[in-house]
């Protein structure tokens, strides 16, 4: 099959160079009343998304040309894709390749071989997820800080560090720091309710949701995401060996 190209708003991107499995994939997320745009390495996958600009990305990790890990780490650092979310397929469920999918900005993974009933439902809850996490700018919504009653939304501050959900925005000392979604609503969790130790169980349901197919070394590999990225701040987020994870103010 050639690659093809959606152009709808309910757009996913599949880069997958096996073309049995493009197939299937393509195929059950149709059915679903996506439309879906294929890819066959990953840099030509790469400059498909960056064109799409689609909904999802369903990224295979071993490609041909550039390989799943380079293409999501290009789009995290590429301000037009760096909110996309991207579902990484890995083989075999290897942990080290999942852990490596996660830590360069992956939202979630799926491994090989699947179900393509449980792609579809990790696409659907992905972007049920995300659908929250849009800067208010794009959602039309003033520019001006808002008071919002939904504590999903509402801006936390905490030891110079400030998450603003609903600008999808991360400061440290008035500094902006690009974080995903995922890394953004695991801090912003822990941020809310400082002191309260969350294990890695209540995490997950916080900030994956209570159907997310995810394992305890998932929140682990995020938290040391955002302790990179927050860099002289990461004292933030306190490890409580064998519980999880709290929030503190490191002045304190």
């Amino acid at each position: 099959m050639n690659d093809t190209v959606a152009t709808a708003d309910r757009s996913i991107v599949v880069i997958e160079d096996e073309e049995a499995i493009r197939d299937v994939i393509e195929w059950n997320l149709q059915r679903e009343g996506f439309d879906v745009s294929t890819a066959r390495d990953g840099r030509a996958g790469l400059d498909l998304v960056r064109s799409a600009a689609p909904q999802l990305v369903v990224l295979d990790l071993m490609l041909p040309e550039l390989d799943g890990l380079d293409v999501c780490r290009a789009m995290r650092a590429d301000a037009a894709m760096r909110e996309i979310p991207v579902i990484m397929l890995t083989a075999k469920g290897d942990e080290s390749d999942i852990v490596l999918g996660l830590g360069v900005g992956a939202d979630d993974y799926v491994s090989k071989p699947f179900s393509p009933k449980e792609l579809v439902a990790r696409v659907q809850a992905v972007l049920r997820r995300n659908r929250g996490s849009v800067p208010a700018e794009e959602n039309g919504a003033a520019s001006e800080p808002e008071d919002t009653a939904d504590p999903d939304q509402r801006r936390v501050e905490l030891g110079g560090v400030i998450v603003d959900p609903a600008r999808h925005e991360v400061l440290v000392d008035g500094v902006d720091v690009r974080l995903t979604r995922t890394e953004l609503r695991l801090l912003h969790a822990l941020l809310r309710s400082p002191g309260r130790v969350f294990s890695r169980e209540q995490l997950v349901v916080r900030v994956m949701g209570d159907n997310a197919w995810v394992t305890d070394r998932t929140i682990d590999v995020h938290v040391r995401a955002v302790r990179r990225k927050l860099d002289t701040h990461a004292e933030v987020v306190e490890t409580i060996r064998g519980v999880g994870y709290r929030a503190r103010d490191p002045r304190d």
